[in-house]
């Protein structure tokens, strides 16, 4: 297999279900397309399984995995139409990939799903969407294979296919003493750079001698001294890989020992130097392939003292010199057979007959492929990664060739079976449903003609036919199949394409040639066809092309009196007319003996630009004058001077264009107008505008010195002035616009022209102006803002004023000027209390957090107020104080004070700042709020910061968990606004990244209550599960894990979400996939979460609590009032409020690549 593994393949995936009465489920009604001319079929890509494709095509062109695999049964691998079954044993992967391998082999389906393979691997759509290593899939695999066949005859299926030994052995230089080390494999990995191939690759890694000398000697047990020493490895497949023609004497082992003693000269052979030649002889040590039948070698060797000799010590062993003669040379012989096999060479290609045929399996496609273009593509950067390979001598009997269905369990053919004739039914229903086409037939003797175009007599239901017909047939087969369903016809039929207009039905290009197809008279689907004679409809001849379509026209013309005057007033009527025929035809049409015609030539809606038609054009169609549906014509008489529509009260003009600019006296100065219209164009200057609009005014020529205009915005606000130099067009104004004259010059184009205002409550229109040079520092800005404000004193700064009116980025640097900062005319700067901490440093608010709980017994300040800012300095969160069950929904923090430090500093200094006594902080800190001192805190015994926990403060409530104390305040990304809470501890704490800090609360037995949080320290190292955490909380608790439920508090919703028990998740798998990780939804987990434990013996009714109820009542009146006073505010101002942002979904953690396979142990 070749091509681009990683190429996707988004193809549409199917949950195939085939046999005893499942229908093949597709896509849009879409049987899968059948096999191409290679009759091979790919396997379809989930978004990012092409590793996996790859290694299931090669294990399915493995035919001796792929047989051994058919050979276990449902005896021993169990039915899929009882895998959820709870009691039982169903190896459901072995069964998915059976099921698969024979899709691969029977189904008449381009490309395969592996959908049901990897539902039963327990993998999720995240798994199916990522890359992973195909080697390591491998090794997974296999591992899962290994463990969903235990207990069954193919127990060892991967290591009699795959298994092999390595020896590594090292020769003494000066004793020859051999000293061997066995390791099992199941792949070999090479290194190939620099290599001219794969021989010479396996050569280095585990032929070639590594030689021990000079400073690198070998320490030789037998010399009990370094020497020198020669090392290299051997790679013994096992002999199962091998294609021995006398396997029965492979399993004899008197026969492989006999040979292996006939071999040595004296038949004289140490113990262990026996069993390592066995080893090298079959390829297996003796331990694992003969001693769970024969015991240790020594033993057998013991039990059959008739034909091997062992010495007193046990440690040599030799053949018996009375050995029956016939039985010796019967050994040798059979023994040299033995070794001919083994060590023949293997035949090449030309042995053999020549099988071109190599293909390209890419997913879903499978192409041929030249031996040239294989060698051509991996020649160059490009390398194969993992190879398969297969001896060269194993045969497939005669009854395998060409035959797919050989070995394939009847069960399996029988499913194939079943659904290749479902597929074949879905094909063709699939077939009939693409080809066929609707046809709309409207009968020639069920319309006339009015009007101009054809119109049904009696209803349009009655005159229209639906006709189901397929678009190969010929249309002489059309023909035929209308006049079966015609009956009363007489005559001829002719059949022509028809279209409705706004005029009524009309008739275009007559059908010829009863031998095409109506695809090749290109026929669409819905196709009007009138069926008539071909001259005439009720006597009347019919026009028919696109040249003589008909148009629907609105005329005007004036009315005629009883007297045949003509009146003033317009008639508009609907005309319809020949698209070739002349506009002089209207006279006609009208009863006008002559006159004048107008045409709109508005291109939109509602507009209207007329225009004349010349005397000599009138000669013209309506079509070479560009008239179409709808179009309007105006006739008048020739003699009117004044045009009607402007007596109607109808503008005539050719030009919509506004020229003009409105300008607005706002110099507070008497003025004989309020507002006058100045005529302008793009190109006008400002200057010019400004000196006209004075004039206009009628005020003062000193304005011209000293007055700019300023645009007005659609609420009435002054914008920044526009400098007089601009044109129209370099200022960005709009024809139409308005525009204000104001006293004072407009900022140059080295000047700046700021909105500023003081604190950030800032309503629109309320801000005071400013012209600075842009050059200007912004400590020299911030000064003139103040001067010009009234204020003093240098603690304030300034921000930028962001689009929702709010104060957003700080203008830290100082000494910086406004241009540098990209600062331009007309934006606004708010002056903010307080100073600015210094670069590289963080003002962090400190706020002291005490939960309810067995912990501390801390005392606020008794003017506590509901989310609020007492005198003391205590915030307090909404809370119902009506049972213990509610202590997490209180939370209390007292302001500390603002702590200036640098982002350098790691948390445990931050901490250190309020748990030590003033004289031993550092110099982190450069100041405090005079007001807001912080204390020394001596009455917590607050011994050193590891007793003090962190939280950023969210929404009034702690939020984030600051941990890792020596992290750097920097890496915690706070930011200039963040504030923090510290909580104090009973004992040191420092928890690691993979710990989750929880508040467990019992139920109360009898009571819709709980008892005071204690905090749980939760490690996950070993996953986000529910059963994790339930097993945590057990132990925590001192309970039985069956005895309990847990649920996790929702304080905004005042809900509880309970966890999923263990029992819940044994039963109900497909749920578990997706609800296992308590990171991702509905529970998103985190720290300072409140999880509820309830005891399932003694408590029976949900974990909800009163105060819960009262919450939930409270919110549900808040969002009746809400919805109602937004009712009422769109009522009055006509606007929609727009929805909440709907909030992004978490991305799950990063998974490494598993299979979940059942015990079958």
């Amino acid at each position: 297999m070749f091509g681009d593994l990683f190429e996707e393949d988004y193809s549409s995936v199917s949950n195939d279900h085939y046999g005893k009465g499942k229908k093949l489920k597709t896509k849009a009604l879409e049987p899968p397309a059948p096999r191409e001319f290679t009759n091979l079929s790919g396997i379809r890509n989930q978004g990012g399984t092409c590793y996996l494709n790859s290694l299931l095509q090669t294990l399915h062109f493995t035919p001796e995995f792929r047989e051994a695999l058919f050979s276990l049964g449902p005896e021993e691998l169990g039915s899929l139409e009882d895998k959820d079954k709870p009691d039982a044993k169903v190896r459901i992967i072995p069964l998915q990939l059976q099921r698969l391998f024979a899709q691969l082999l029977l189904l008449d389906q381009e490309a395969a799903s592996t959908a049901d393979l990897t539902d039963s691997f327990g993998w999720t759509s995240d798994e199916e969407m990522r890359q992973h290593d195909v080697q390591e899939l491998n090794r997974i695999l296999f591992s899962a294979l290994e463990t969903s066949l235990v207990g069954t005859s193919g127990h060892d299926l991967i290591n009699r296919l795959y298994h092999g030994t390595i020896v590594n052995q090292i020769v003494c230089k000066e004793c020859k003493n051999v000293s061997e080390k066995q390791e099992d494999f199941l792949d070999l990995t090479v290194a190939v750079r620099n290599v001219s191939g794969l021989e010479d690759a396996l050569w280095n890694m585990y032929v070639e001698e590594e030689v021990f000398d000079y400073d690198n000697l070998y320490h030789c047990g037998t010399c009990d001294r370094l020497v020198k020493a020669a090392k290299e490895d051997k790679s013994n497949p096992d002999v199962n890989l091998e294609d021995l023609q006398n396997e029965e004497e492979i399993d004899d082992p008197l026969m492989i020992l006999k040979a292996v003693l006939l071999q040595e000269e004296s038949n004289l052979i140490p113990v262990d130097q026996l069993g390592q030649k066995l080893l090298k002889k079959i390829g297996i040590s003796w331990n694992k392939k003969y001693r769970k039948q024969y015991g240790p070698l020594r033993k057998f060797l013991q039990l059959h003292s008739q034909i091997f000799l062992l010495s007193s010590d046990e440690s040599t062993v030799s053949l018996l010199k009375d050995s029956p003669l016939q039985a010796e040379s019967d050994i040798r012989r059979n023994d040299q057979q033995l070794l001919k096999t083994l060590t023949s060479e293997p035949p090449g290609l030309n042995d053999r007959p020549s099988c071109p045929h190599w293909f390209d399996i890419n997913d879903s496609k499978v192409q041929p492929i030249k031996e040239k273009d294989i060698e051509q593509q991996f020649q160059g950067k490009e390398s194969a990664y993992m190879l398969f390979y297969r001896k060269s001598q194993l045969q497939r009997p005669p009854e395998a060739r060409a035959n797919p269905r050989y070995r394939v369990p009847c069960h399996l053919l029988n499913e194939m079976d079943a659904a290749n004739i479902e597929l074949q039914i879905q094909r063709a229903e699939c077939d009939s449903t693409n080809n066929n086409f609707e046809l709309r037939l409207h009968l020639g003797p069920h319309y006339h003609f009015f009007n101009g175009a054809l119109h049904p007599v009696v209803s349009q239901t009655e005159s229209m036919w639906d006709l189901t017909f397929d678009k190969r047939k010929t249309l002489g087969d059309l023909r035929q199949s209308i006049f079966q369903l015609l009956e009363f016809w007489e005559g001829d039929m002719v059949l022509s394409v028809a279209k409705f207009v706004p005029a009524g039905l009309h008739v275009y290009q007559t059908l010829d040639g009863d031998h095409l197809t109506l695809c090749e008279i290109e026929i669409a689907d819905g196709e009007d066809i009138f069926v008539w004679n071909g001259v005439e409809v009720g006597g009347i001849q019919i026009p028919a092309g696109s040249d003589c379509e008909p148009l629907l026209l609105n005329v005007l013309h004036p009315a005629t009196s009883s007297e045949e005057e003509q009146c003033q007033q317009l008639i508009d009527s609907p005309y319809v007319f020949p698209s070739n025929a002349e506009i002089g035809s209207v006279f006609t049409a009208c009863a006008i003996p002559d006159g004048v015609i107008l045409v709109n030539s508005a291109e939109s809606v509602g507009e209207e630009s007329w225009t004349t038609i010349p005397k000599e054009d009138l000669k013209k169609t309506f079509r070479e004058q560009g008239l179409r549906n709808g179009s309007s014509i105006l006739i008048q008489n020739s003699n009117d001077g004044d045009s009607l529509l402007t007596k109607r009260g109808k503008w005539i003009t050719s030009v919509n264009e506004v020229d003009w600019l409105q300008v607005k006296n706002l110099c507070q100065l008497d003025s004989g107008e309020e507002q006058v219209k100045i005529s302008a164009t793009v190109n006008t200057v400002v200057f010019d505008i400004r000196i006209k609009a004075i004039k206009e005014l009628k005020l003062m020529k000193e304005l011209a010195e000293d007055s700019c205009l300023r645009p007005i915005d659609r609420n009435g606000k002054l914008l920044c002035p526009v400098p007089d130099n601009y044109t129209l067009k370099e200022a960005e104004l709009k024809m139409g616009s308005s525009l204000g004259l104001c006293p004072g010059k407009a900022p140059t184009s080295s000047q700046l022209f700021l909105f500023f205002a003081v604190g950030s409550d800032v309503q629109p229109g309320t801000e005071m102006e400013i012209i600075v040079e842009e050059t200007i520092s912004v400590r020299d800005c911030l000064k003139v803002m103040l001067e010009k404000s009234g204020l003093s004193g240098d603690a304030w700064h300034l921000r930028k004023m962001d689009w929702c009116y709010e104060a957003g980025e700080a203008l830290c640097e100082e000494d910086a000027a406004l241009k540098e900062l990209m600062l331009s005319s007309g934006d606004t700067l708010l002056l903010i209390e307080g100073k600015l901490p210094p670069l590289g440093f963080l003002k962090v608010p400190i706020w002291w957090y005490q939960p309810r709980g067995p912990l501390h017994h801390w005392k606020s300040h008794q003017d506590q107020t509901n989310c609020t800012f007492s005198q003391g300095g205590v915030w307090r969160a909404n809370s119902i104080q009506d049972a213990p069950s509610d202590a997490h929904a209180e939370v209390s923090l007292r302001y500390l004070g603002d702590v200036e430090i640098s982002e350098d500093a790691t948390l445990v200094e931050l901490k250190s700042q309020v748990s030590l006594p003033p004289a031993a902080r550092t110099l982190l800190v450069i100041w405090l709020l005079p007001a807001m001192t912080l204390p020394s805190f001596s009455e917590f015994s607050i011994p050193s910061p590891a007793f003090l926990r962190a939280w950023t403060v969210e929404s009034r409530r702690p939020g984030r968990l600051l941990r890792v104390h020596c992290q750097r305040l920097r890496e915690y990304k706070l930011g200039q606004r963040t504030e923090i809470c510290l909580e104090p501890l009973q004992k040191e704490e420092n928890l690691g990244p993979q710990h989750v800090l929880l508040r467990t609360q019992m139920r109360l037995p009898g009571k819709r209550a709980y008892t005071l949080p204690v905090d749980l320290v939760w490690d996950t190292a070993r996953g986000w599960t529910a059963g994790s955490l339930t097993h945590q909380v057990a132990d925590f608790c001192s309970l039985p894990v069956e005895k309990i439920e847990i649920a996790k508090y929702l304080p905004e919703k005042f809900e509880w979400l309970p966890v999923p028990s263990w029992k819940q998740q044994i039963t109900k798998r497909k749920k578990k996939k997706k609800q296992d990780n308590l990171q991702g939804a509905p529970y998103h987990l985190k720290d300072g979460d409140t999880i509820g434990i309830k005891r399932l013996l003694v408590e029976d009714d949900d974990f909800s609590t009163v105060g819960d109820d009262t919450g939930r009542e409270k919110q549900k009146a808040f969002a009746l009032g809400k919805k109602k006073s937004q009712e009422a505010l769109r009522v009055r101002s006509g606007d929609v409020p727009s929805g909440a942002e709907t909030p992004a979904r978490p991305r799950g953690p990063e998974a490494s690549l598993s299979i979940h396979v059942g015990s079958f142990r």
